[in-house]
C-alpha cells in the first residue's frame, strides 16, 4: 500500500485502495461493517472527497450507530474505470468480509459493480452516485439498490428550458460512458421531441486533456453548447474554451455545474452565470430539511465547499437509507440478510432534497430540480432554483412502450441531427 496524504480539501487521498475505520474497535457481534468505494484517483478524485463526506455524515448524525449495532465504515479507492472498481469491491467483500457494501462513483462502475453483485446474493449492495440507467434498468441485480435518482432522470425538463431560451440548434460535447448516454438522453428526449436539434456530437473519453479539436469543431450557427463532463475534464474544457474566445452560452450536465466545478478559477467562470442545468438537489433548495443539512455539512466540514456538492448530497441519501433500514430490523443481516433486502425494498423517507421511494428494479423515484447559476452576496457561485420536476421516474414522463421504443440512452438515442 502506498503512503496515504492530505488532500486540499482535507480529506484522505490514496493512490492504492486503502481502509480506514470511522469507528473504535467492538466485538464483532455487535459491530456492522459498511465498506465505501468511491474515486480518490483519476477525472473525479476531487468530488470522490466529497462523496465521502457525505458518507461520514451520514454515520455522525446517525451518532454512530444504526438497528443497536455500532457501524464502522472501511474506506476504498477507485479511479472511475470498471475494473478498478470491481477490484476495490472485491477486496471489501472478499478480504475484508464487508457486511453491505456502498458505491461506486461512476457510471459504468455501477454497472460493473451491480454484475459483481449478482456474485455475492448474500450481501446488500448500495449505489455510491452512479447514475448510468443500465445499472437498475437493465439486468437488475436483486441485492442492488439505488436510492438515488439516474442521469437521465436529473436532466426531464431541461430541454423545455433550452427551448425557452431560443436555443434550436445545439452543440454536444459530453463524456464517452453510461453515465453522459443517460445525462443526454434525459436531455435530448424532451428537447428534440418539440423541435430542438443537436446538430453534432462530439464524444470524449474520461480524463481527456486536449480539447483543441472539439472546440475547433464547433459549428459557427449553433445557439448554445450543451457540455455533459464532469471533474477535471469539465474545467479543463471551460478553461480551453475561454482560451479559444468560445462565447456561446451553455446548457449543463448535473456535474458540470456541480460545487465540485463552480470553485474552479478562470475567467469563463463568470460566464457560467446563468447557465442552465438540473439535477436530483440543487445548492439553493429553501427548505428547513435541505437548510439543515447544509449546516450540518459545513460543521462537519468547514473546510470543504460552500454547501454539499452533488456527490457528497447522494452517498449521504444512499448510507442515510442503508441505516435506516438497519433501524427497521434491528440490525438483523441473518439469512443472507433476507429482513434487511426486505426493508430497503419497501424503505421510503424524506432526504434532505425531498421523497425518496423504490420501484420495482430497486431504483429512486423523486424530484428533479431545475437549476440555474447564481451568484451569493459572498461571491460564492450556486445553482438557483428555477423549477421543480415531482417523482420522476426512470421511463423520464413516457409510458413505459414508448420509452422502450426509444431505448436506453446511448451514443445515438436519442438523435435528431
Amino acid at each position: 500500500m502506498r503512503a496515504i496524504k492530505t488532500g486540499p480539501l482535507g480529506s484522505v487521498i490514496g493512490t492504492a485502495l486503502f481502509a480506514v475505520a470511522i469507528a473504535g474497535p467492538a466485538w464483532a457481534q455487535d459491530t456492522i461493517k459498511i465498506g465505501a468505494l468511491t474515486n480518490l484517483e483519476g477525472p473525479f478524485a476531487v468530488p470522490g472527497q466529497d462523496g465521502h463526506r457525505g458518507v461520514d455524515l451520514a454515520v455522525k448524525l446517525h451518532n454512530g450507530m444504526a438497528g443497536g449495532k455500532k457501524i464502522e465504515i472501511l474506506k476504498y479507492s477507485s479511479d472511475a474505470t470498471p475494473d478498478k472498481a470491481v477490484a476495490a469491491t472485491r477486496k471489501a467483500v472478499e478480504q475484508d468480509k464487508v457486511n453491505i457494501m456502498i458505491g461506486p462513483l461512476s457510471g459504468d462502475e455501477g454497472i460493473a459493480v451491480k454484475n459483481y453483485s449478482k456474485t455475492h446474493p448474500e450481501m446488500v449492495f448500495v449505489n455510491g452516485s452512479s447514475g448510468a440507467q443500465a445499472t437498475t434498468l437493465q439486468d437488475p441485480s436483486p441485492n442492488f439498490y439505488r436510492f438515488n435518482t439516474e442521469g437521465a432522470q436529473w436532466l426531464v425538463g431541461l430541454g423545455d428550458v433550452a427551448l425557452g431560451k431560443g436555443y434550436k440548434k445545439m452543440f454536444l460535447v459530453a463524456e464517452d460512458y453510461g453515465f453522459p448516454y443517460s445525462q443526454v438522453q434525459g436531455f435530448m428526449a424532451g428537447y428534440c421531441a418539440k423541435g430542438g436539434r443537436v446538430v453534432k456530437k462530439a464524444w470524449v473519453p474520461l480524463g481527456t486533456k486536449d480539447y483543441s479539436s472539439v472546440i475547433a469543431g464547433i459549428p459557427s450557427d449553433v445557439d448554445a453548447l450543451v457540455v455533459v463532463l464532469g471533474g477535471s475534464d469539465a474545467v479543463n474544457f471551460l478553461n480551453q474554451a475561454e482560451q479559444a474566445g468560445v462565447d456561446k452560452p451553455l446548457i449543463g450536465g448535473s456535474i458540470t455545474v456541480d460545487q465540485t466545478v463552480l470553485n474552479y478559477k478562470g475567467k469563463k467562470r463568470e460566464s457560467l452565470l446563468g447557465t442552465a442545468s438540473a439535477g436530483p438537489m440543487a445548492d439553493g433548495i429553501d427548505t428547513p430539511a435541505w437548510k439543515k443539512f447544509v449546516a450540518d455539512y459545513k460543521a462537519a466540514f468547514p473546510n470543504a465547499y460552500p454547501t454539499p456538492s452533488l456527490f457528497a448530497y447522494l452517498y449521504y441519501i444512499n448510507t442515510q437509507a442503508t441505516l435506516l433500514g438497519l433501524d427497521a430490523v434491528n440490525g438483523d443481516l441473518s439469512d443472507k440478510q433476507a429482513k434487511l433486502k426486505a426493508a430497503l425494498a419497501k424503505l421510503e423517507f424524506d432526504g434532505p432534497a425531498g421523497h425518496i421511494k423504490l420501484d420495482e428494479n430497486r431504483n429512486a423515484i423523486g424530484d428533479t430540480y431545475i437549476t440555474e447559476v447564481a451568484k451569493a452576496p459572498d461571491g460564492a457561485f450556486y445553482n438557483k432554483v428555477t423549477k421543480v420536476v415531482h417523482d420522476v421516474s426512470q421511463t423520464l414522463g413516457l409510458s413505459k412502450a414508448d420509452f422502450t421504443k426509444m431505448g436506453i440512452g446511448s451514443r445515438d438515442v436519442p438523435n435528431c441531427p
